[in-house]
């Protein structure tokens, strides 16, 4: 698993209108299968670009324990049973970038000094292998998703999107990211912002 280092960054301010910590919500309209119905974690925003997390998109060809296995990572206890915590992580599909990396969305009861990076609310990424070993020990975080792969913006590319109605977004709560009903995410998403999909008209100039 190939990852990047993650940098701290200092307190982002409310007034600056970037969407770190948030969540992207595709709108019903979204013509690139990638994205559709996708709710996406804001891990990085700024002039620079941006960078997220798909969090409601099951990665079906994988396993937890056999991604650990082929990482070289012990999952077994000594009763030869597969840990808990290592059957009960969610692998999913971060993104279409970069798919041979991994990133661990998780609670902040983990903390590794040099790897991990506190966004917001409680929710952390860390993009290491250890934290992965921890997992498996039983040491690891109360909540965690594994993403692998990542959605990424260039500069001014997602203000443009939003900008021409084909992203929504509405603040991140632990409950809704960590959810293991990855179905019911996006309705779940779209009625923080206020949106009853049921109800919903995609047609232009109807409500």
């Amino acid at each position: 698993m190939q990852v990047p280092k993650p940098k701290h960054r200092p307190p982002r301010r409310e007034s600056t209108g970037y969407l770190e910590g948030q969540l992207l919500v595709a709108m019903p309209r979204m013509t690139d299968k990638r994205f559709a119905r996708s709710v996406i974690y804001m891990c990085a925003h700024s002039e620079e670009g941006a960078m997220g997390l798909i969090i409601n998109q099951r990665a079906d060809h994988i396993t937890a324990p056999d991604l650990l296995a082929r990482l070289g990572i012990e999952t077994r206890s000594q009763d030869d049973e597969i840990a808990g915590d290592v059957l009960s992580l969610s692998i999913q599909v971060g993104g279409p970038v970069e798919t041979g990396r991994g990133f661990v969305l998780h609670s902040g009861d983990y903390f590794a000094e040099d790897s991990t990076l506190a966004i917001e609310s409680g929710i952390c990424l860390t993009a290491t292998i250890d934290i992965l070993k921890a997992i498996a020990a039983g040491q690891g975080p109360d909540k965690a998703l594994l993403a692998l792969g990542y959605a990424g913006w260039s500069p001014g590319q997602l203000e443009s999107e939003i900008q021409a109605n084909g992203w929504l977004s509405c603040p991140a709560d632990p409950d809704l990211v960590f959810g293991t009903d990855l179905d019911r995410k996006y309705a779940r998403a779209m009625a923080k912002i206020g949106i009853n999909l049921s109800h919903l008209v995609n047609d232009a100039g109807h409500a």
